[in-house]
């Protein structure tokens, strides 16, 4: 809508494990007209005008960091709110409580994922909550989970020993109990299941204001003063 009221803009850093897909992830939620297959190191994009379709190849590299802004209705009278979310390169290795120093003081949120095929990748993201309580200071910043279900691809290198998805999930929803944060089951391909931890976080960032008191309390003071009158 022409009309719609846009709000201030709210700072989310999503992170993880590299070859988690939180590229595809940000990329599902904010155009929703992407399809991927991994094809030898190289990524078809079926890219959706209509009724027709075009291919493109493209090979693929390592996210650096990348910024995408995402208008997100949050139902409160046609107000909608604007997420900036940033996507960061994926950690690795001995990497795991390396997030940039600079990551971690700007957001006014996170994004942690994870693929429950590999428990490291949830491993890691312990290590990253830690640095996050360690640099928020005392202001209260949202943290929410996501366990992508499609993150890997059969061509992907599974992790050495496998483990029931299940069990990281029961895992990782006792971790994210015991944090106090929101855990979220997502499918990448299906871009409905990532609409509602973003609304939440959205919603968190952006409460709804309550009216001043004062206009009703000169209201009262004016209706006193004609009565006395």
């Amino acid at each position: 809508m022409l009309n719609a009221k846009i709000g201030k803009v709210g700072k989310v850093l999503v992170c993880g494990m590299k070859n988690v897909g939180k590229t595809a992830l940000i990329e599902q939620l904010v155009y929703g007209n992407v399809n991927t297959e991994t094809v030898s190191g190289s990524q078809v994009f079926v890219i959706e005008f209509g009724v027709n379709k075009i291919n493109i190849l493209k090979e693929l590299h390592p996210t650096i960091e990348d910024i995408y802004v995402a208008s997100v209705d949050t139902g409160r009278g046609g107000a909608r709110e604007t997420l900036r979310i940033y996507d960061t390169a994926g950690l690795q290795g001995e990497q795991a409580a390396q997030l940039p120093r600079h990551y971690l003081q700007f957001p006014d949120a996170f994004v942690l994922v994870y693929d429950p095929t590999d428990p490291r990748s949830l491993d890691m993201l312990a290590d990253i909550k830690t640095d996050i309580d360690k640099h928020k200071e005392k202001k209260e910043v949202p943290v929410i989970v996501l366990a992508n279900v499609r993150a890997r691809s059969k061509k992907d290198t599974p992790p050495t020993t496998p483990i029931p998805v299940e069990s990281v999930m029961d895992r990782a929803n006792n971790w994210c109990q015991r944090e106090r944060i929101k855990h979220y089951t997502v499918n990448v391909m299906e871009r409905p299941s990532l609409y509602e931890p973003f609304t939440v976080l959205c919603a968190r960032l952006h409460p709804p204001q309550t009216k001043s008191t004062f206009p009703q309390l000169r209201q009262v003071m004016q209706n006193r003063q004609k009565s006395e009158v």
